[in-house]
C-alpha cells in the first residue's frame, strides 16, 4: 500500500526550509494532493507545531499516505481524509495554511480554481496558499525540460499541462489573495505563496 516517489524525497528539504520560515507561526496546515505521503509524514515531523492535515481523492493515495503516516507515528500528523478540491464546501474545518505539490498540472483547470476558491473560503485572513511545482512565466518554459514535460503531460490528457504562474497569481488575487513570494525549487520547479488579505 505503501507508494514511493523519488522526487518527494529530493524535493522535501528544499520545501521545508521555505515552510519553516513561512510556518513558524502557523498551527494547522491542510495539504491537497498528498499523492504516496512522504510529504506529510516528512513535514509532520520536521515541523512538530503544525497539526498536518492529508488529503486526495484517490483512494490508493489514501491508502498510501495512510501506511507512511503509520511509519512516522507523529501525533500531529492526522489520518488521511478524501477531498476533491472542485467539490464545495470542503470536508475540513480550519485551517492556517493551505499546501500542495505538484497537483494543478496533472488535473484540468477547474482543479486549479477549485483548489483556490476553497482555499480562500477556508483560510483566515493572513492564512497561506502556498504551491509547489513546475510553472510557465509570462508563457514562457523555464526550461527545455519543463517543456518536454509539459507536452507530455498534453499527449496524456490534453486537460492537463503546466500553468502560468501569472495566471494562478490573478485567479489568487481575484479570490482575495495577495502574493507573497515565489522561491526557486530543484529541478526548475517553484514554490510560491500567497496570503489571504484581512
Amino acid at each position: 500500500m505503501k507508494r514511493h516517489s523519488p522526487a518527494s524525497e529530493r524535493n522535501r528539504d528544499p520545501i521545508l526550509a521555505q515552510l519553516r520560515r513561512w510556518l513558524a507561526d502557523a498551527k494547522q496546515v491542510i495539504e491537497i494532493a498528498s499523492g504516496t505521503g512522504q510529504h506529510a509524514a516528512w513535514f509532520a515531523r520536521h515541523l512538530p507545531h503544525l497539526s498536518w492535515q492529508p488529503t486526495d481523492t484517490d483512494a490508493g493515495a489514501l491508502d498510501s499516505v495512510a501506511a507512511w503516516a503509520a511509519e512516522a507515528a507523529c501525533p500531529n500528523l492526522l489520518p488521511p481524509i478524501g477531498l476533491d478540491v472542485t467539490r464545495h464546501p470542503w470536508p475540513v474545518t480550519g485551517a492556517d495554511a493551505v499546501f500542495c505539490a505538484n497537483m494543478i498540472h496533472i488535473a484540468p483547470w477547474d482543479a486549479a480554481i477549485g483548489l483556490v476558491e476553497g482555499a480562500a473560503a477556508l483560510l483566515p485572513a493572513g492564512g497561506l496558499l502556498i504551491l509547489y511545482g513546475p510553472f510557465t512565466i509570462d508563457g514562457r518554459h523555464t526550461a527545455p525540460s519543463n517543456q518536454t514535460f509539459d507536452l507530455d503531460l498534453k499527449a496524456r490528457n490534453p486537460a492537463w499541462g503546466v500553468r502560468d504562474l501569472e495566471a494562478v497569481g490573478q485567479l489568487a488575487q481575484t479570490h482575495g489573495m495577495d502574493h507573497l513570494e515565489t522561491v526557486p525549487m530543484p529541478a526548475n520547479n517553484l514554490l510560491v505563496a500567497w496570503r489571504k488579505r484581512p
